[in-house]
């Protein structure tokens, strides 16, 4: 389930240019160009090659507040580079409005999805426009896992045909265990490099007479949500990426070995009553924003929990992170050799009205100083691996780009990426009657079940 982190901006005023750009644009290049050799300026100055003086691009995504405003100040730069006029608009209906848009003819040059599935579904009626090779390798050499976000962005046309529509730009992690520095302390216990590491320090908080876990799915309407997290990073820590592509497009059922294999993993840490806070009788009427919140209980009620990268907006107040608390990687199995896996989100930029300016913005998107100028204000994650991660606002996110870049493998969030009375229904439900104690394979075949009634 696709979540944002709440951010506040870093905003540096300055006075004076020595470009010849307008003061308005002058005032929004928040970072003097060619001041900070951090940054990397090259790639900003390759922009003036452009000569786009005249070219209005409009841009449609859903940005809004601190966001809208760190990326207006992020086009400042294509613009006072270019002489192009970037218009962006954000809306919290995105996704409606820009079915509707493309439809009618009115699309907007450059569109930013929050989720890879609504652009797939408007290739495939012709509505979003391929990119170049050139574009495509660029994304292969400069990304981590650079191959899974070509995978990610590669749709059908109308025609059936494979193409490639896209560039990911902000990216979210969702891998990640997080955990009480002081309390891991206090009992000795070393952060786990690998799965099979976290399942002994797991029964090793039990020896010691500890809860290594906290784990909570209550999401009101959307209860369940939580669960399927766990699932799909377990599928990608037990399967190839390409056994987790068919799983998401139903081209292997739900009720296959190696599904049923996958929820029966996240059962060995959540229906065991000595590993779970509550024990596992708990674990789905706890709301997953109190969850956590037994890391900070004195004493502490669990040692773990495993929530992606907002999960700070949840706790107590006056926590500082990188010191009251701190995640690690959610590790793979060593045994396994699947390399690093990470599951988590990202904003793809497309062309859904072609023109001269919207190819040249979307070279600027995946250009190193486009990155860099979010990650530099606050609330960005990026898997460039041109970008300086020197540029990070604070370790922390730094910490979390450090483990994207280190990906072998980058997967969405698959229950994202079903249809909704799947990924938003049957498997959120199918996760809840599983922690009550249904069998795996059971609650694997009810959900293939209604699966087939939608095909």
């Amino acid at each position: 389930m696709n979540k944002s982190i709440l951010s506040s901006a870093i905003v540096f005023a300055i006075t004076t240019s020595a470009f010849s750009v307008s003061s308005a644009q002058a005032e929004d290049l928040i970072f003097p160009p060619g001041e900070d050799d951090r940054f990397s300026w090259s790639s900003y100055e390759s922009l003036k090659s452009m000569d786009l003086k005249g070219e209005k691009v409009s841009v449609f995504g859903p940005w809004l507040g601190s966001e809208k405003e760190h990326f207006d100040h992020v086009i400042a730069y294509f613009e006072a580079a270019t002489g192009a006029d970037v218009e962006y608009a954000g809306s919290d209906s995105f996704e409606q409005q820009i079915v509707i848009d493309t439809q009618a003819g009115s699309a907007p040059n450059v569109s930013i999805f929050p989720q890879p599935g609504l652009a797939a579904d408007l290739a495939a009626k012709g509505l979003v426009t391929p990119l170049d090779s050139a574009v495509k390798q660029g994304v292969v050499n400069d990304y981590a896992a650079g191959q899974s976000w070509v995978d990610l962005a590669t749709f059908k046309d109308a025609q059936g045909k494979d193409d490639f529509y896209g560039v990911f730009y902000r990216a979210d992690l969702k891998s990640l265990v997080w955990y009480s520095p002081d309390n891991f302390d206090d009992a000795g216990y070393d952060i786990p490099e690998t799965m099979e590491e976290l399942k002994t320090l797991t029964q090793q908080i039990v020896s010691d007479g500890g809860t290594p876990w906290c784990i909570g799915l209550g999401s009101g309407a959307a209860t369940g949500w939580p669960a399927t997290d766990w699932v799909e990073d377990l599928m990608l820590r037990t399967q190839s990426p390409e056994v987790y592509d068919q799983w998401v497009k139903n081209d292997i059922p739900f009720d296959d070995p190696r599904v049923v294999n996958a929820i029966d993993e996240f059962g060995w840490f959540a229906r065991n009553d000595t590993f779970v806070d509550g024990g596992a009788a708990s674990v789905s009427s706890t709301d997953f924003r109190d969850s956590p919140k037994g890391l900070f209980a004195s004493p502490a009620k669990c040692y773990m929990h495993r929530q992606a990268s907002f999960i700070p907006a949840f706790f107590p107040e006056g926590t500082e992170l990188g010191v009251d608390a701190d995640f690690f990687y959610f590790p793979s199995y060593e045994a396994k050799d699947l390399g690093n896996p990470v599951l988590g989100a990202g904003t793809l930029v497309s062309i859904t009205n072609d023109s001269k300016g919207s190819r040249a913005f979307i070279d600027f998107m995946r250009s190193p100083i486009a990155h860099e100028l979010w990650m530099a204000q606050t609330g960005f994650i990026s898997a460039h691996l041109k970008a300086n991660p020197d540029l990070y606002s604070s370790e922390v996110a730094k910490k979390q780009g450090g483990i994207l870049r280190d990906a072998t493998t980058f997967r969405f969030d698959a229950s994202d990426l079903m249809p909704g009375k799947i990924g938003a229904g049957a498997f959120w439900t199918g996760m809840v009657d599983y922690t009550s104690g249904k069998e795996s394979l059971e609650v694997a075949k009810g959900i293939q079940k209604s699966w087939d009634a939608i095909k």
